[in-house]
This record gives C-alpha cells, sequence and structure tokens, in this order.
C-alpha cells in the first residue's frame, strides 16, 4: 500500500520527535516540516534532505502532496491550526492537550466529524507496551472489577510560566484512565486540592479524587517540587492488583495475586462487628512486554485509522473528555467543592 504523506508543524521541543517517528515508519513519508524559525526547521530536516522546509502554514495546509499534518505547537494554537488542516481536507495529529478551552475542543471535533478527517490526540502513554497490556489485563477481566486506581507523578520539574501542575502532568493520567477503563472518564463529580508554596499565582503541586462506577476512585497526585522522581501506577482490583512503575524498566507492570475480601457484609450498621474480612496473599506474575518505541506505535495507529476509516485508539473525543477533567480540576481548586463533569465524559 502506498505510504500517506505528512507535515509536521512545530520543530521546537516535541516536533523533532515526531518528525523523527513518521520518518522510520514505513506507513508514512515525511514531506514537510514548518515552523516560524526556517533555521530551526532546517536543523530537524537535516542535511540532504528532499523535507522540505516550510514557513507559511497557510500553504503547508493547502499543499496537494500532504494528506495528513501533526501538530506539535503551543497549546493555544492547536484549534487555528487543527481546523485550517481539517477543512482543507488533512487528517490531523494534535500534541496534548487538545485545546485550552471546551469551546475550541468541541468545535475542533465538530469540524473533523463533518470533514470526515481523523483527529488524533499524541496521547504518547497510551500506546507503551505497558499501558496496552494493562488495558488488555482490565478488559480481560484478570483483576476483576477495578476498586481503586493510584497515580503518583512527581518530580523536580519546571514550573509553567502559563498553566498549573495538573495541566502540565495529569493529563498524561487521564488520558491513561480513558484508555485502561471500561467506563473511561465517566466519573462521579471530581474534588481537586492545590497548593502554591512558591507563591507563582498557579498551582505546584496537588491531588485530584475522581469517583468511579461501583463505589471505587481514582486519584491522582501531581508535584513539581519533589527532588525525587516517581512515575508510579496502582490498579487495584476484587481479584488481582496491578502496579506499574515507569521508572523500572527491567520489571515496569507486576500482576499481585494479592486482595481483600469480604466473607460477609450485614446491611445493618450495628451488625457490622460480625464483619468478616479475610486475605489472601498469592504469587507475583511480572509479564514479558513487547518492545517498540511508544511514538512509532502511535504514528502507525494513525496511519491505521486513516486507511480503516475508523476513529483512531485516542480520538479528538478522547482529548475532550480529558480536557472537561481538567476544567473541573480548575472549578473545583477555586471553589473548594466537588464538581460534577458535563456530557463529554461519556463514551
Amino acid at each position: 500500500m502506498d505510504k500517506l504523506r505528512i507535515a509536521v508543524i512545530g520543530a521546537g521541543y516535541w516536533g523533532p520527535n515526531l518528525v523523527r517517528n513518521f520518518r522510520n515508519s514505513p506507513d508514512w513519508d515525511l514531506v514537510a516540516v514548518c515552523d516560524l524559525d526556517p533555521q530551526r526547521a532546517a536543523r530537524v530536516v537535516g542535511d540532504r534532505s528532499t523535507v522540505a522546509v516550510e514557513t507559511d502554514v497557510s500553504r503547508l495546509v493547502h499543499r496537494d502532496d500532504v494528506d495528513a499534518i501533526a501538530i506539535a505547537t503551543p497549546a493555544r494554537t492547536h484549534a487555528d491550526l487543527a481546523i485550517a488542516a481539517l477543512e482543507a481536507g488533512k487528517h490531523v495529529l494534535v500534541e496534548k492537550p487538545l485545546a485550552t478551552n471546551l469551546e475550541d475542543a468541541r468545535r475542533m471535533v465538530q469540524v473533523a466529524s463533518d470533514m470526515g478527517r481523523a483527529l488524533m490526540l499524541d496521547h504518547t502513554f497510551c500506546y507503551t507496551p505497558a499501558v496496552r497490556h494493562i488495558r488488555q489485563t482490565i478488559a480481560d477481566g484478570v483483576i476483576g472489577d477495578v476498586l481503586y486506581v493510584d497515580s503518583v507523578r512527581i518530580n523536580l520539574g519546571l514550573v509553567q510560566p502559563d498553566i498549573n501542575v495538573f495541566w502540565d502532568l495529569a493529563p498524561h493520567d487521564l488520558s491513561i484512565l480513558d484508555f485502561i477503563l471500561p467506563s473511561g472518564l465517566d466519573v462521579g463529580p471530581v474534588t481537586a486540592t492545590g497548593a502554591d508554596p512558591l507563591g507563582t499565582g498557579r498551582a505546584c503541586l496537588g491531588h485530584a479524587s475522581l469517583p468511579l462506577p461501583g463505589g471505587g476512585i481514582a486519584n491522582i497526585t501531581v508535584n513539581w517540587l519533589s527532588p525525587t522522581k516517581i512515575r508510579s501506577f496502582v490498579v487495584g482490583g476484587r481479584k488481582s492488583t496491578l502496579v506499574w512503575d515507569d521508572l523500572n524498566p527491567m520489571q515496569p507492570v507486576a500482576l499481585h495475586d494479592r486482595g481483600v475480601h469480604m466473607a460477609k457484609r450485614p446491611d445493618d450498621l450495628a451488625e457490622r462487628t460480625q464483619l468478616t474480612v479475610s486475605y489472601h496473599m498469592g504469587d507475583i506474575h511480572v509479564p514479558a512486554l513487547p518492545g517498540g518505541e511508544a511514538l512509532g506505535l502511535m504514528v502507525e495507529e494513525f496511519a491505521a485509522s486513516i486507511r480503516e476509516g475508523r476513529p483512531p485508539l485516542t480520538d479528538g473525543e478522547s482529548g475532550l473528555r480529558v480536557l472537561t477533567v481538567l476544567h473541573a480540576i480548575d472549578e473545583s481548586l477555586a471553589t473548594g467543592r466537588a464538581v460534577a463533569l458535563q456530557q463529554e465524559v461519556a463514551r
């Protein structure tokens, strides 16, 4: 099958990673790299290359030798760039977050639907072998009903000038939850707390709680101020518990045959003294995960969705769901109350 033709807008922090993976993919032919700084774009393209350097977005989106466009620019520019590309008949891949507000995000999703074009979010973690394994393990019923999720994403990171720590770090965890849970981000009212001990004007560390269907809960902890880096993700089920340590390359995922059982659960509170709790402590299974770079798998999925005429695994709707939760977190931070989500979270 002929290769699909791609152009990348943005040659800054993330753009070069996209350029490298599209270049190395058997599904794609990299046609052009666009940036306001032609020298920066030229450095990403490299010497002795047939890839064009563009500085005019309008000219780029109307090129007839481009099937799709990948956008790796500041979030505030995503909506205008994506809509221009979609209206020009191009398929679009957007770096997270989808947009900076729900109105723009809804517009992007609607235009993609109207034009019959793929709109995909670069939720990179969803394409890691570890997260794909977690998704399949939950879908297969290995851990049973999900009772809780505890995610910790902390490090001594760069305090962003225009967003708080939730917008910087939590999109990763929210996109993973949306990807692995059968109910996605269809959760109860969101409660968030944050702190700004440095006086930056935005939360530098915080915690968000998302009630899950069936009485469970997902907790997300984010922090820019930790001297140690932690990337842990625990999914507790009725049958077993799955632990993902993203910083442990030798044992990233472990399935613990351990849990708690209720032998008797009386409805009458007065009889709770009769409650019988038992614990089981079984083996720990460490699966062998396939190799492959997450971004490589992501660009492969983008091509497959276009050729098969189906939504990508992380489509515009998934980006809209993540954005909906981020706005609820902001509202909870501002009001100190639990905030119910809008309809976008329903799959």
